[in-house]
């Protein structure tokens, strides 16, 4: 297992450490509950350093992403970020990432943990146009403090201006004395907030002094328990469950991240989906009755029918009910349908919602 930077510190914290994508990785600490509600209406810093990050430089680099992505990253600028997938040829997904474009000529391409060896495989294999690439996934630690306090407690530790830094930008500085740190707008919580990437060297540093500066706002350590739970309640979907390589970006609601303006991987055959329809979709549901639903567990319909299956699934902190997401037939996807889970051989009564689940105050 590989540790991160932070292990150490995760160690001192009581941690509940379980193996994901390789790493030895803080599930919770003070418990799953407690961390989703401190970051829902405070600030929570999560570990996120398991994640890959790819350098993209050269005169073709955008060219090669363009290839790569569905979305257009033409339209990004210097400190834009852009949420994109990669198409593989067979009308899945190789996996979904963040574009960052760096300058004129550099990117930085952040992909899921349990993806990494794959994407950078895919994204060689397409390169043909000399782009130089670099793997900075083992050099590089991410932390993101999120929650509806995050600027709050970050905003004097660096003379980057967060307060005007708007959605998907980001920065590059001094943050906590350190040079060469990214800042950036973005998260995976649905809360606000920020995703901080800086050389594993200052890891512990920058950690102590976040939560140095946090401790008047109760800032928490924050687990992958809470990052799902969080996740999920906003219907973002995750590699592995929601999306994958037999998945489409149609099927799965990313319509809005594959443009069909330029040329992709299987660009024309997710053409094809979008105009003509799929038979099937991701929809959110929420359970009537009382039972959690768990990746696999069959959807039926009224008549005891397989029409899908559960891809998440969870009790959700924020709304107090079972709420999950799943690829259901074409006919009950519309919100409001009457769908049945099945949990233990009983089906439990629930309806298709429309995301996300939680609506921010």
């Amino acid at each position: 297992m590989k540790k991160t930077a932070l292990y150490d510190i995760h160690e001192s914290l009581g941690a509940k450490m379980v193996p994901f994508a390789g790493y030895d990785m803080p599930v919770s600490y003070s418990g799953i509950r407690l961390e989703h509600e401190a970051v829902r209406n405070g600030v929570g810093v999560f570990d996120v350093s398991h994640m890959g990050e790819f350098i993209l430089k050269g005169d073709n680099a955008l060219d090669l992403i363009q290839m790569v992505t569905s979305n257009d990253a033409s339209k990004l600028v210097p400190g834009k970020v852009q949420y994109t997938c990669m198409p593989n040829e067979d009308g899945g997904i190789v996996d979904d990432l963040l574009v960052y474009m760096l300058d004129e000529h550099t990117y930085m391409l952040v992909v899921n943990a349990s993806n990494i060896d794959k994407d950078w495989d895919w994204i060689s294999k397409h390169n043909t146009m000399g782009v130089e690439m670099h793997n900075i996934s083992d050099k590089t630690t991410l932390l993101a403090v999120q929650g509806p306090k995050a600027l709050q407690v970050i905003e004097s530790l660096t003379e980057m201006d967060l307060v005007n830094q708007k959605y998907y930008s980001f920065d590059k500085g001094v943050f906590c004395g350190h040079e060469n740190v990214l800042v950036s707008s973005t998260g995976y919580t649905g809360a606000g907030g920020f995703e901080i990437y800086l050389e594993n060297q200052h890891a512990e540093d920058i950690w102590n002094q976040i939560f140095s500066k946090g401790e008047a706002m109760n800032i928490k350590p924050v687990g992958l328990g809470a990052r799902d739970t969080l996740r999920l309640e906003m219907g973002f979907c995750l590699y592995g469950n929601d999306i994958d390589d037999t998945t489409s970006p149609i099927e799965a609601g990313l319509g809005w991240i594959t443009k069909f303006s330029k040329e992709f991987v299987n660009c024309k055959a997710l053409e094809h989906q979008k105009l003509n329809g799929v038979d099937k979709k991701l929809v959110g549901f929420e359970l009537k009755e009382k039972g959690i639903p768990r990746q696999g567990y069959p959807i039926l319909n009224e008549q005891n029918e397989n029409i899908g299956a559960v891809t998440s699934g969870t009790m959700s902190p924020s709304l107090n009910t079972a709420i999950g997401l799943g690829y259901v037939y074409n006919d009950f996807s519309t919100p409001d349908t009457e769908i049945f889970i099945e949990i233990r051989g009983k089906a439990i009564r629930s309806k298709v919602v429309k995301l996300p689940f939680y609506k921010s105050k």
